[in-house]
């Protein structure tokens, strides 16, 4: 008697490196900005965390800052020929008016815990803006009925994003409380290389980094 396992590809997960409004300390969400030369930089370091790891398939939002920064990984790594595919349910949440402020003027506006709770919370208005919360109900069924399907069949995929949509996804992933999404935060530099089910629920984690400085 045979026992065929399924065995499931890797969920690597990566944040774009600093754009030009992330040097410059502005709330950038939406707004579409270049990396600078040290994101470039950055971003082809963070290729070589991951050389080791064969790609099959690789994801990013539609903004150019996630879009060169997988460029460079995929050149640091020498795999020119991974199929990517470039999806707006993995864009930046929105910070509506809040888009373009210097975050550390908001931050004597809003107050210090005003201030956390915007950028931390869960379902933390901001004004013709997007929670935390409205965030994960637009990437979390893209991850379940788009990436997950390629993990299920064997596929190592990449996914590069930004800072509260990789959240969002991770707070599926992780079972990660309402009042616990606080405390989880993505880094600058950071590659996180799952191990999931097949409902796409962690059975193990392991997190690769080099050194950033990201005024952000």
């Amino acid at each position: 008697m045979y026992v065929i396992l399924d065995i499931m590809g890797k969920f690597i997960v990566i944040r774009h490196h600093e754009s030009d409004w992330n040097h410059k300390g502005l709330w950038t969400g939406i707004r579409d900005r270049h990396l600078t030369e040290y994101g470039f930089r950055k971003s082809e370091e963070i290729g070589a965390l991951i050389k080791d790891i064969k790609i099959d398939h690789a994801f990013a939002s539609m903004q150019v800052r996630t879009i060169e920064t997988l460029s460079c990984i995929l050149e640091t790594t020498e795999q020119f020929h991974v199929s990517v595919e470039h999806c707006a349910a993995l864009n930046e949440r929105d910070y509506g008016d809040y888009t373009g402020k210097d975050k550390w003027e908001m931050e004597k506006v809003l107050g210090e815990d005003g201030w956390n709770a915007v950028r931390r919370d869960w379902n933390c208005p901001v004004p013709h803006g997007e929670t935390l919360e409205m965030v994960y109900n637009r990437t979390v069924p893209f991850f379940q009925n788009t990436i997950l399907p390629h993990i299920q069949n064997s596929e190592n995929v990449l996914m590069v994003s930004h800072g509260n949509a990789i959240r969002s996804i991770m707070k599926y992933i992780e079972d990660i409380g309402d009042d616990d999404i606080k405390n989880l935060e993505m880094l600058f530099g950071e590659v996180i290389i799952y191990e999931l089910n097949t409902e796409g629920k962690m059975i193990s984690k392991e997190v690769r980094r080099i050194e950033s400085k990201v005024n952000a």
